[in-house]
């Protein structure tokens, strides 16, 4: 069964300099159970078309349906199947941890879950924060107990739009480790992040976004075959390496990358550095990652 269904989805925002497209023909499902990977750059369209999921936004045109519900007609249906973590940090200043989920709850007719609210905050490591005013949180608390108002009501498809920016590892791991154990007990899980280390830990399946349009859709182990095999790796307090190479490297800071597919590639590459008199530390060659192919993509452009 298709937990969530995007049908040729575009979305136009009138601007004052004009119609501007966050969408463009975007078609895609997920299967009920899956852990389902959308990345983009900054601006691809990957929160406007969760907030089209989740009823937010109105679609200009196509159909997205949640569990078989329409989330336009069937509005009401379709919310109570999903949770939603958004980016920001939101929250009501008034009230406590657990009133705050208390609160949610009764906003989808679930009443008498404390068993599960405590569950939730020990899971999240929330417990010796449950009366705690939401004002007295850290901003990685905070987003803790968002994740917690978004599965008060045990929806089967659960929606986390870069859920953890900005926060410690040992979030990340609980929360990670929390999900982990919803997605099989056969939740489905959609996953906006811009840590592609998650994605490909966790994502059995990954969509691409880039301008409003999906530029690649495939398995995570189909998307890391289609890359490089390998990756030359090494240090250097060098300022400019030979024009040959450097219109291939990836460079962050004194780290330099080159995508390698043999390993003649490998000794040619070492062979351009030395003649060039660049010296190297901490050589390296190591298989291409999700952020290898994510980059390819998104240079590339293609589908």
């Amino acid at each position: 069964m298709r937990a969530i269904s995007f049908q040729s989805v575009s979305k136009v925002f009138t601007t004052a300099r004009g119609p501007v497209s966050a969408l463009h023909d975007v078609s895609f499902d997920i299967e009920a159970g899956e852990f389902f990977g959308l990345l983009g750059p900054n601006g691809a369209g990957k929160t406007t078309l969760i907030s089209v999921l989740a009823g937010l936004a109105r679609a200009t045109s196509g159909r997205v349906e949640v569990m078989g519900k329409e989330v336009q007609s069937e509005f009401a249906a379709a919310r109570s199947l999903l949770g939603v973590v958004p980016q920001e940090l939101v929250f009501d200043p008034f009230f406590n941890v657990r009133e705050t989920l208390k609160i949610q709850s009764g906003y989808f007719g679930v009443p008498r879950n404390d068993d599960w609210i405590d569950e939730l905050l020990h899971s999240l490591g929330l417990t010796d924060k449950a009366n705690a005013n939401m004002r007295q949180l850290s901003g990685g608390m905070k987003r803790r107990v968002m994740v917690a108002q978004a599965l008060v009501h045990k929806p089967p498809v659960i929606v986390l739009d870069e859920p953890t920016a900005g926060v410690d590892v040992e979030l990340r791991q609980t929360l990670w480790q929390f999900i982990a154990k919803l997605n099989k007990q056969g939740h489905t899980v959609l996953l906006t992040t811009h840590y592609l280390e998650e994605a490909e830990a966790l994502c059995g399946r990954i969509a691409m976004l880039k301008q409003g349009q999906v530029v690649a859709l495939d398995s995570t182990s189909a998307l890391l075959k289609a890359a490089s095999s390998n990756v030359l790796r090494f240090k250097t307090n060098s300022e400019a390496l030979p024009a040959a190479l450097a219109e291939k490297a990836r460079v962050t800071g004194r780290i330099v990358q080159l995508p390698a597919h043999n390993a003649l590639e490998i000794e040619q590459y070492l062979a351009l550095l030395r003649e060039a008199g660049v010296q190297t530390e901490d050589v390296e060659i190591r298989k291409a990652d999700l952020e290898d192919v994510f980059l390819d993509v998104m240079a590339e452009g293609r589908a």
